[in-house]
């Protein structure tokens, strides 16, 4: 059994060329072709409501990556192996030590169809909906940690620290973001629906820190305290705010993780992500 050397395709038996790619059969990667292989853009719809699926369509010389654990179905000839990212032995436990930090599996499973056209689907774990992100050669989105779905393999993902003190400390799930630059098309998943917000130069907004699905590098990130001490004993709302500062996009989700979690448990004590008087006494030990 032959294949391409160039797009990784399957050849029929005594081919000169590959059908998907147009490489001459039997050459070496560096004389199969004088300009490298480009894959079509990536085919996909998004199906359903609050339990999304993403229906990728994989042609030969495409390559997926996802988290595990999140695909749904496959067609017999997409092939899927699970490795870690990265070429060195460097890259590899990097991709690790970033995967670690976010709260990832340590591998990826990756996905490539080995005989003319497939189909992955993919989807959340939990109900909410799914936001494709198609980015140019260079462009960064910052997401909440544990979205991450899927990505063609030219997406690079990486972890990106807030930029202060502050956030570390009060800045709960916004504290530590996956970075994910293009180019090419990536996937996300977070809870609920969406509001979509293009933020003009300075301007701003004020969102609960576990509210946040993901936003454009160039927009400005911190964190603030409420306001008044009243209003952080006994608005339920929680003592900070994430503070979102233009220009560029953002996106903010309806349910967070977990507040579905308080929600089903039984263990709702009103408010956010924190709780009243429970968001001070929270800075400085349990309450028991």
């Amino acid at each position: 059994m032959a294949f391409c050397t160039s797009c990784g395709s399957r050849l029929t038996e005594g081919a000169t060329f590959c059908s998907a790619c147009g490489a001459r059969a039997g050459a070496t990667a560096g004389e199969a072709r004088a300009e490298p292989y480009q894959p079509p853009p990536l085919e996909y719809t998004v199906e359903g409501n609050n339990l999304q699926v993403a229906r990728i369509k994989l042609k030969p010389g495409q390559e997926l990556y996802a988290e595990a654990g999140k695909m749904v179905y496959k067609t017999a000839n997409v092939d899927w192996q699970t490795r870690m990212s990265g070429e060195t032995l460097g890259q590899k436990l990097m991709g690790v030590l970033r995967r670690t930090v976010t709260g990832e599996s340590l591998f990826f499973t990756y996905f490539r169809t080995m005989n003319g056209e497939g189909e992955v689907g993919f989807a959340g774990d939990y109900p909410g909906k799914l936001q494709p992100f198609d980015l140019k050669a260079g462009q960064s989105v910052l997401v909440q940690r544990e979205s991450f779905i899927c990505a063609e393999a030219s997406v690079q993902f990486n972890i990106a620290f807030t930029k202060r003190l502050g956030v570390g400390f009060f800045g709960g799930e916004g504290f530590i973001l996956e970075k994910l630059t293009g180019p090419d098309v990536v996937f996300i998943h977070a809870g609920g629906d969406f509001v979509h917000f293009d933020l003009k130069p300075g301007e701003v907004i004020q969102v609960d820190t576990g509210c946040i699905v993901g936003f454009d590098e160039g927009v400005g990130y911190d964190i603030e305290f409420v306001g008044g001490i009243k209003t952080a004993i006994f608005g339920g709302e929680g003592v900070f705010l994430a503070t979102l500062r233009g220009p560029g996009k953002a996106i903010v989700q309806s349910m967070t993780l977990s507040k579905l979690r308080r929600e089903l448990g039984g263990g709702r004590k009103g408010g956010d992500e924190h709780h009243g008087l429970g968001s001070i006494t929270d800075l400085f030990g349990s309450e028991d």
